[in-house]
């Protein structure tokens, strides 16, 4: 049975294991999204992968060749339990897809106001509250938590907090 499995790539590597594995006839899903990077004074917008070091293979394990996958050229292994590939739920691809427009994962940032008191909802500060300052370049929730006494700027993924 074709299932979605997923594949641990070298540092960087990405592109160069999703080409290597298209060669060998592999459906392939590598998620990116458009990372705003800045240097020297100038920002730009690169396409990054949305989950660095991973990538995507479709397949049935019973009729591949699947274990050519760990010597290709980028990739360092599949994920897998003892000698079976793990299978990722076609509802968590699907879901990625149904975010893309033009092949690039539309992500949105939660909608706050900077002072805005926002609550930490996962994590090591789960239950803390913060006020928002703002979302940096690489789409995380800056805000101020108060630890010992001071207050601290603290970077989140947006899926950890929510408005208070």
């Amino acid at each position: 049975m074709m299932q979605w499995y997923a594949i641990y790539t070298q540092p960087h590597k990405e592109s160069v294991a999703l080409q290597n594995l298209l060669k060998q006839g592999f459906d392939t899903y590598l998620p990116r999204y458009q990372k705003r990077c800045r240097h020297a004074r100038r920002a730009y917008t690169v396409m990054a992968p949305l989950f660095p070091r991973y990538l995507f293979v479709r397949m049935n394990p019973e009729a591949q060749r699947w274990r050519s996958i760990n010597g290709t050229l980028g990739v360092s292994y599949l994920l897998s339990d003892g000698p079976r590939p793990i299978p990722i739920p076609d509802r968590i691809i699907d879901t990625m897809r149904d975010q893309e427009r033009d092949g690039i994962v539309q992500i949105t940032s939660p909608s706050f106001v900077k002072g805005q008191k926002i609550c930490v909802t996962d994590g090591p500060f789960a239950e803390l509250e913060g006020l928002f300052e703002c979302i940096d370049d690489d789409q995380r929730v800056v805000l101020l938590l108060e630890l010992m006494g001071r207050m601290v700027r603290t970077r989140l993924p947006g899926h950890a907090v929510s408005a208070a």
